[in-house]
């Protein structure tokens, strides 16, 4: 029948059965990851309070292939960014590749930056595992050192709606808060040092966050968490 010859399968020259992605992005994975992971770095610095340029924050996905290619080189992804309010004060960023990362990995890392200046923090952007030993290693780093996933930094957290304000207080602010209310650190409401949102702003035990919920209907809500 002419019905049954016009419901034919497709030839197979014709691009039929590709999925939605492709048609958004013809590019190599592997270069569209490392796009969203840095993507989320900076973000993520950039609320820290680290001078991020805007032209970084903003760059397409384009403007980074254009720059990086679609299978960057993880030593071309390795910057540092000043504090806005002591530029002397860096964050280095690195990159690490997919082969598991041991000890000695660790040890040329410390050996590289050793004697450089200015650096105060050193975040790490996994690929693999770290074996046990590494990670003891780094802990003989002379300032913190943190570790992330690329995997988990592919969407930057904060900003899903569900999400409420966070605003880091200060030691003065968490003084006064505390003293208003007559409270002691253990009477407050909690957040684990390794929560996900922690772990975005770098922040430590004892800092207090004010968390402010809105959802558009009804006044907002503002309660604390003290991390713990």
């Amino acid at each position: 029948m002419q019905v049954a010859s016009e419901m034919a399968a497709p030839d197979n020259n014709k691009e039929y059965g590709y999925c939605m992605g492709r048609k958004v992005d013809t590019g190599a994975l592997e270069g569209y990851r490392y796009y969203l992971s840095l993507r989320t770095v900076l973000e993520m610095l950039n609320d820290r309070g680290y001078d991020i340029p805007s032209s970084q924050l903003s760059r397409s996905l384009a403007e980074f292939r254009s720059i990086f290619g679609d299978k960057p080189d993880i030593e071309r992804l390795r910057f540092d960014f000043p504090l806005r309010s002591k530029p002397s004060k860096k964050m280095l960023v690195l990159f690490l590749g997919t082969d598991e990362v041991k000890t000695q990995t660790v040890r040329h890392i410390f050996g590289q930056i050793l004697n450089r200046e200015n650096i105060q923090g050193l975040m790490l952007i996994l690929q693999s595992k770290m074996t046990p030993i590494a990670k003891k290693e780094v802990k003989k780093f002379p300032f913190k050192v943190e570790i992330f996933q690329i995997t988990d930094l592919l969407v930057n957290i904060t900003k899903h709606i569900l999400q409420p304000k966070h605003e880091i207080l200060t030691a003065a602010e968490k003084h006064i808060l505390l003293k208003k209310y007559m409270l002691e650190d253990e009477q407050l409401p909690r957040m684990l040092e390794n929560d996900a949102i922690a772990r975005y702003y770098g922040l430590e035990k004892g800092q207090l966050v004010k968390l402010t919920y809105s959802d558009g209907f009804a006044d907002s809500l503002e309660t604390y968490r003290c991390i713990q």
